[in-house]
């Protein structure tokens, strides 16, 4: 009798979850068809824990992704190195130390570290002073030999369209690769013409050169004389560590995908290139990183083609089938999860998704990275649900009309039904 209730209560269970299912798919078709006919959407939802697909249309079909690449590059990043991988920045000397003189020359080699600032810089000159360093001998050498000198995206995308006029991507990096400069404007008040002077970036060209005469500029601010030049060079293998800034790679990631930070995304493309190959680091090296990742973890990887890490090449291609997979994988990698979903931005609460949501079940609750170029939205991400049945989401739009704020506003609402789904 008791087994006979207990089928009979599983029956029951099951027709009303596949009845709400059926309510929900309804929710969402009516959302799309208020869509211009020419958009092309792209969404899958998905429940890991069961691994049942809640809702799919075009889940195969090619789409660029926009900043959801960012899902790819860090994903790929935590599973290479970990979210302890230091990322940094460090100073050597082929010389020696006596009587406060360094007789040999002082380097400065960059790992990767993409937010090292003159701040940072200034603190590491402090350590040289704590050594008892007064008097440099010889030559101050900015190094950003870990990387190739492929600085600019359109140097290793071919025919590249994206015009975004990104700072040099390097090894070494000092202040996002950006001097200050004033800049001269003029304003017009009536018939006359006003000149006023700014305060304004310019992004530098040679970044080791660059982070060399800062270096040697600060150490004599500093007190601390060089008697030779700045430059470029390599950092001898036999060279001695004096001081060390870094970044832990949990951390850059945080301000990676929360911000969607384009910069930052492709250094770590390179850094993951770098590591990968354990040779100098370059897009081939890290495309070959990502696909590795993707197809050593079973992901869907048809029509998947990445060229950057931050998504503003139109070359990238994924299907939201591919985005899911990423999000799965993650989503049971006990070892990186937590920083992955960490560095997402949450609803109505912080980044991209600062704005989105708020007032409704989705606020808080909903972790995701957002993407947009001209003509494209996406949105990616876990549904946290109090039940435990959380959702991973994926949604890409294509389209020609309307703007993208239009496209956002239907994203919400798909997360949001999502968010009060029973």
């Amino acid at each position: 009798m008791i087994r006979k209730i207990f089928l009979f209560l599983l029956l029951i269970n099951t027709f009303l979850f596949c009845s709400s299912k059926e309510e929900l798919k309804k929710q969402i078709d009516n959302l799309l068809t208020s869509l211009p006919l020419s958009t092309v959407p792209a969404i899958i939802i998905y429940n890991p824990q069961t691994r049942d697909t809640i809702y799919s249309i075009n889940a195969t079909e090619t789409m660029i992704p926009a900043s959801n690449t960012k899902l790819f590059t860090t994903a790929a990043a935590l599973n290479l190195m970990g979210e302890n991988y230091n990322l940094s920045t460090k100073i050597f000397t082929d010389g020696k130390i006596k009587n406060g003189i360094l007789d040999g020359n002082l380097f400065i080699k960059g790992y990767g570290n993409s937010v090292f600032t003159e701040q940072d810089l200034k603190k590491m000159i402090r350590e040289l002073k704590v050594k008892g360093i007064k008097k440099i001998r010889g030559n101050v050498i900015g190094d950003d030999s870990f990387f190739d000198e492929d600085y600019f995206r359109d140097d290793w995308i071919i025919d590249e369209l994206d015009n975004v006029n990104l700072p040099a991507i390097s090894a070494l990096v000092l202040d996002r690769n950006r001097m200050p400069v004033r800049e001269k404007v003029r304003i017009r008040k009536g018939r006359r013409m006003r000149i006023k002077y700014i305060n304004a970036y310019k992004n530098v060209s040679n970044p080791p050169l660059y982070a060399a005469q800062v270096l040697k500029k600060d150490l004599a601010r500093n007190g601390i004389k060089v008697f030779g030049i700045a430059e470029k060079g390599i950092t001898p293998a036999k060279a001695k560590i004096l001081s060390e800034s870094g970044i832990l790679l949990k951390d850059l990631i945080k301000i990676i995908n929360k911000h969607s930070d384009n910069f930052l995304a492709e250094c770590l493309f390179k850094t993951i290139g770098a590591v990968y190959a354990h040779t100098q680091g370059n897009a081939f090296y890290s495309t070959q990183a990502v696909m590795k990742f993707i197809k050593d973890n079973g992901i869907y990887s048809d029509s998947t083609s990445l060229v950057d890490g931050s998504g503003l090449s139109r070359y990238d291609f994924v299907t939201v089938g591919a985005i899911a997979g990423v999000l799965e994988k993650m989503y049971f990698d006990q070892k990186n999860f937590q920083a992955y979903l960490n560095s997402l931005s949450i609803a109505g609460v912080d980044g991209t998704l600062r704005y989105r949501m708020i007032g409704t079940p989705a606020e808080n609750n909903f972790h995701g990275k957002t993407g947009t170029l001209s003509g494209i939205s996406s949105l990616s991400g876990y549904l946290i649900r109090p039940n435990g049945n959380d959702l991973i989401v994926s949604i890409l739009f294509h389209y020609q009309y309307d703007s993208a704020n239009y496209y956002r506003g239907i994203e919400n609402r798909i997360v949001e039904e999502l968010a009060e789904w029973k």
